[in-house]
């Protein structure tokens, strides 16, 4: 017997959306953007490659200087507060790595981003969830919080609602810890927490680029976060975890805030009009600041509609879990395929 860590060996692993190999499916099960990201994104790979391709001989910047500065100019930091990441989910491991040692707790939400129990579960950190009440605020959460790190999923995942800055801001100086406002989705809120970064020493803040700025397949984020906090985290990444084109990818994507307000628009625009439609034939649905919505059926059988637009070649994600298996998460697509997709829940009842 090799001698595996006995939490690898008994821990059970995340499992992603489904990706369909075949073509003819309505993809709407992993949140992604239904619109290409900004053509200077396409622009600026292309003349990395340029003529030979010579610039791949050579590894990337290891500082991923231009990308920080760019997010820096954006976000109104200097760049000793930004890191860029090979996806959001290098952050959340990071963090869980620099902050909580084996036996130590973190803590999130439940319902949330159920990755945050596998990422802890590999450093052998213990875990504590807390959850909502009907006001959608934290259930029994103490006055002082003396866990390692406590994440915060503001918009929620997979509910879609999200936190008042003012609120993410009691429960900062209420944490003895680290406070992750894990903002994947926040691009397509009216608001977002960063200017708590600047007031609250203990606030880190992770984005992501797969949702917002369409670009899931190159795996980037970034946090940002007092300098000593990036110090920390650029001790214990990869030296070279982000690849020659993700960097121009990044750079190219942060500088375009027009073309990202434009299709964020447009998602915001259908996911509102589709609630409004599901509304309509009974559907329970919370206000959404995110590219998805969280729909309920009027009889709380998420499985039955999930089963039903399966057999119809669209993609949905249903979760078993007690506490939501009553509805589906819908991820934002065209607003033709918004419209097909409707009609076959129509078509189901």
């Amino acid at each position: 017997m090799l001698p595996m860590r006995k939490i690898i060996a008994e821990m059970a692993g995340y499992v992603p959306g489904f990706q369909p190999n075949e073509s003819g499916w309505i993809k709407l099960n992993t949140n992604e953007n239904p619109y290409p990201p900004s053509p200077k994104v396409a622009e600026a790979i292309l003349a990395e490659v340029a003529g030979d391709g010579a610039n791949l001989r050579k590894y990337p910047d290891a500082g991923s200087k231009e990308a920080r500065r760019a997010a820096a100019e954006l976000y109104g930091v200097d760049p000793s507060w930004v890191i860029m990441a090979n996806g959001s989910d290098e952050l959340l491991n990071n963090l869980i790595r620099a902050f909580a040692g084996e036996g130590e707790e973190i803590a999130y939400i439940h319902p949330s981003y159920s990755y945050y129990l596998t990422l802890a579960n590999i450093q052998g950190a213990r875990v504590r969830t807390f959850g909502l009440t009907d006001e959608l605020q934290i259930a029994d959460f103490p006055a002082r919080y003396e866990g390692k790190l406590f994440f915060l999923t503001s918009p929620n995942a997979p509910l879609g609602f999200r936190f008042t800055n003012s609120y993410i801001a009691e429960i900062a100086t209420r944490c003895a810890g680290v406070l992750v406002v894990d903002e994947a989705y926040v691009d397509f809120a009216d608001h977002n927490a960063m200017d708590l970064v600047k007031e609250h020493e203990n606030v880190v803040i992770t984005r992501t680029f797969s949702k917002s700025y369409a670009l899931a397949g190159m795996r980037l984020g970034l946090a940002v976060a007092r300098p000593e906090v990036i110090q920390a985290l650029d001790k214990i990444r990869d030296h070279y975890h982000l690849d020659r084109l993700a960097l121009v990818a990044a750079t190219a994507a942060l500088k375009d805030q027009d073309y990202l307000q434009m299709t964020v628009n447009r998602v915001r625009e259908t996911r509102d009009w589709f609630c409004s439609e599901l509304r309509k034939i009974g559907y329970r649905i919370e206000p959404s600041h995110t590219n998805f919505v969280f729909a309920e059926p009027p009889d709380r059988c998420g499985q039955r509609v999930y089963d039903g637009l399966y057999a119809r070649k669209i993609l949905v994600r249903y979760f078993s879990d007690p506490l939501l298996k009553h509805g589906l998460r819908i991820s934002m697509g065209t607003r033709e395929e918004m419209e097909t997709t409707l009609a076959a829940m129509v078509e189901i009842g």
